[in-house]
């Protein structure tokens, strides 16, 4: 039988939330694109996708 994998970020007590954030930007020396991906805290979505890390 197969198993299936699930991924859970749990809020546990004390513990903050996390979102899975991926972005896409554009390479300057060859031009293509290039995904960023990152965990980041649930109230800082808007940072990251501003480029500040």
């Amino acid at each position: 039988m197969a198993k299936k994998a699930v991924a859970t970020f749990a809020a546990k007590s004390g513990s903050r939330s996390m979102v899975k954030c991926i972005r896409m930007d554009k390479s300057p020396k060859t031009g293509a694109y290039v995904f960023t991906e990152m965990l980041v805290d649930s109230g800082k979505e808007k940072d990251f996708f501003a480029g500040k890390k």
